[in-house]
């Protein structure tokens, strides 16, 4: 993609830049405004916020990083039928590079919301755009362009930016202070002391010192909803896979949307390097990639998502609901609770010693690059487990899988324990349980685990522990305001004799729902809900059909306004 003359032009990969036929040209020109163009001519500028859709209909455009300064870089060229930007555009989010014209000529620009309108009727090139821009940005994000980040391996704040920015598919780059010389140069240059670290650095020259998720998210322009948010027909809290479900049928419904999210779409599922159990990829596909189609055709029906939200409260407001998040509230007529779950932790001694540096409970790119030629171990006996060791298996120098029972199959898909099984990279000891973690308060060195069948230990080299022993809902925050099972889970469907009380028949058939919780018009779906199937597509089912029982709840408490707070009445 990069190149290293103005004369050539970028070519295409598989699709990234496809051209547009005169007739496509055309029929776009209509919803959009041509512009004569000079050399130099700068259509946008890294760090812009809600870019046009351009398509160079004459000369030429250049797209670079760190325009204008001495370290400025060629990202591409692009020539007539060619057209501009990446997902940015779409999303509304800032852009990473700065188009600028090489060669005069003319170029035509159409708003997004005009575009989207346009596909409505012309899906083969909303298909063509949609596959471009996913490409685009996966090129973005194997080149390095966008934020830098400078900070230590060992660093928890350094680890928190690289998830962050790993999980939101956020073009960036890391320079690594333990590995990287030319790294104290470049925080001298911008007069960052080392104890100021980790830091970002955008458009070049912006220096943002340890910033949190939501200060990085409001440069970039992924903003949580403030306090004076309209009224949602549906909340959907949490953008794993119910979620994201849930707010494409939802919106795509005709109902106002609104997704909370705490740090980045996808879930537990969005973390899993390859899903090949899922229907319509018969070769698999990855957590992340799914997460980010399904948020932007939830975008392209109209849906909101605010990364990141941490809900905390789940309140009420002259009769609606009240979410409570970090930074705010939200208003729903509605309310999903889609949070899903979280790892469980190890029962070991010095724990949290090394969760900070050494300690994962996801196997993604960023910790594949963070033990990278290390030796690493992972606990675990299910898919998730699974997963990670074959991925983990093509960036450690050794993967050690440490099963507690004696049957990888018991919880293991076949397809997958064989894969595990078969890597020549991975060693699996069943029966065996960590007992001991080796090291100093910056990093692992060994486990010392133990099988305990037989009581032998043994020690293994591991500069990295991964811990997938199943999980735990995330409804510490829902504790006080709905009926939760003894695990915490939440509970759904009929919920004693009280619920036979006398109610209008509409409103009472819903509540009566599968997904319906203990509190009227509050929702529950995927993994957090009590006797849900832990898969990917089981909670994109739920999800879906949380919209349709919204849908019967609003319609019964449009015909019965008093009815919506007996069910919570009755608890």
């Amino acid at each position: 993609m990069t190149q290293s003359t103005d004369s050539v032009e970028t070519p295409d990969l598989y699709g990234a830049f496809p051209r547009l036929s005169e007739s496509q040209i055309e029929a776009l020109t209509e919803s959009g405004e041509r512009r004569s163009t000079q050399a130099g001519d700068v259509l946008y500028r890294e760090g812009d916020v809600g870019c046009d859709f351009f398509i160079v209909v004459q000369g030429k455009v250049a797209l670079a990083e760190g325009y204008g300064s001495a370290d400025e870089r060629l990202i591409g060229i692009h020539g007539p039928g060619r057209f501009l930007g990446e997902l940015s555009v779409l999303t509304g989010q800032a852009v990473f590079v700065t188009a600028v014209v090489r060669e005069p000529g003319e170029v035509l620009a159409v708003p997004v919301n005009r575009l989207r309108q346009h596909v409505l009727h012309d899906s083969a090139l909303g298909d063509m755009i949609l596959r471009a821009y996913l490409l685009r940005r996966s090129l973005l994000i194997g080149l390095g362009v966008g934020l830098r980040i400078i900070g230590s391996r060992y660093s928890p704040d350094t680890r928190r930016l690289l998830e962050f920015a790993a999980r939101n598919r956020i073009p960036h780059r890391w320079i690594d202070l333990e590995e990287d010389r030319s790294a104290e140069q470049l925080l001298r240059q911008l007069s960052v002391a080392p104890h100021e670290t980790p830091v970002v650095i955008w458009r070049g020259t912006e220096v943002l010192r340890n910033p949190s998720n939501a200060e990085l998210a409001y440069v970039l322009s992924v903003r949580a909803p403030g306090a004076s948010e309209t009224i949602a027909d549906l909340v959907i809290v949490g953008a794993g896979p119910a979620g994201l479900a849930a707010a494409v049928y939802g919106a795509s419904e005709g109902l106002a949307t609104v997704v909370l999210e705490r740090l980045a779409a996808g879930g537990q599922a969005g973390t899993s390097p390859r899903i090949e159990n899922y229907l319509g990829f018969p070769a698999g596909i990855s957590g992340a990639d799914l997460a980010e189609r399904a948020v932007i055709q939830a975008q392209k029906f109209g849906a909101h998502l605010r990364v990141p939200a941490q809900a905390t409260a789940l309140g009420e407001s002259s009769g609606q609901h009240l979410v409570t998040f970090e930074a705010g509230s939200i208003i729903g007529r509605t309310v999903l609770i889609a949070t899903g779950c979280q790892y469980r932790r190890l029962d070991v001694p010095r724990l949290e010693v090394f969760e900070g540096t050494s300690v994962y409970y996801a196997a993604t790119e960023v910790e594949a690059r963070m033990c990278h030629g290390d030796p690493v171990v992972v606990v675990g006996g299910g898919n998730s487990a699974g997963q990670a060791a074959v991925f983990l298996a093509d960036h450690a120098a050794r993967v050690h899988l440490l099963v507690a029972h004696g049957d990888l199959e018991r919880e293991m898909s076949r397809y997958l324990a064989a894969a595990v099984e078969q890597h020549p990279d991975v060693e699996v000891l069943l029966n065996t349980e960590v007992r001991e973690l080796v090291g100093d308060e910056k990093k692992l060195d060994a486990v010392i685990a133990e099988n305990n069948q037989t009581g032998e230990r043994i020690r293994r080299d591991a500069q990295a522990l991964f811990v997938f022993i199943g999980a735990v809902p995330r409804t510490e925050w829902l504790a006080a305001d709905l009926a939760l099972d003894e695990s915490g889970y939440v509970r759904t469907g009929p919920l004693g004799p009280q619920e036979d009380e006398s109610r209008s028949a509409q409103v009472d058939a819903c509540a009566l729902s599968l997904l319906h919780t203990s509190r009227s018009g509050v929702f529950a779906a995927g993994d957090v809900r009590r006797g849900s199937i832990k898969r990917v597509a089981s909670a994109v089912g739920e999800g879906a059909m949380a919209v349709r029982f919204v849908h019967r709840y609003l319609a019964g408490v449009s015909e019965h306004p008093d009815a919506t707070s007996s069910r919570a009445n009755a608890q």
